[in-house]
């Protein structure tokens, strides 16, 4: 959602509450877009100074597949008449 200035300033405590629940707001300062407003879980996944794990580490955080059946449906598919 777009808030004028003066509209977020009065109604600050709506626009947080829709950043939350809704995603970013923006804000707009004489009708040209100035500032977005985010929810704090937004902010934190894309806070370039937050510590990253590496590609290593992301593979190795993904959950054991040990007791996941993943072998192959060997039964032909259909026929299909075009």
């Amino acid at each position: 959602m777009t808030w004028t200035l003066a509209t977020a300033k009065d109604r600050l405590s709506e626009v947080i509450r829709k950043a939350e629940q809704e995603g970013p707001q923006t804000i707009t300062v004489r009708g040209r877009e100035a500032a977005v407003i985010l929810s704090k879980s937004a902010f934190d996944r894309i806070d370039p100074s937050k510590p990253r794990r590496n590609f290593k580490e992301f593979l190795l955080a993904i959950p054991s597949l040990e007791g996941v059946d993943l072998t192959r449906d060997d039964t032909p598919a259909r026929e299909v008449n075009l």
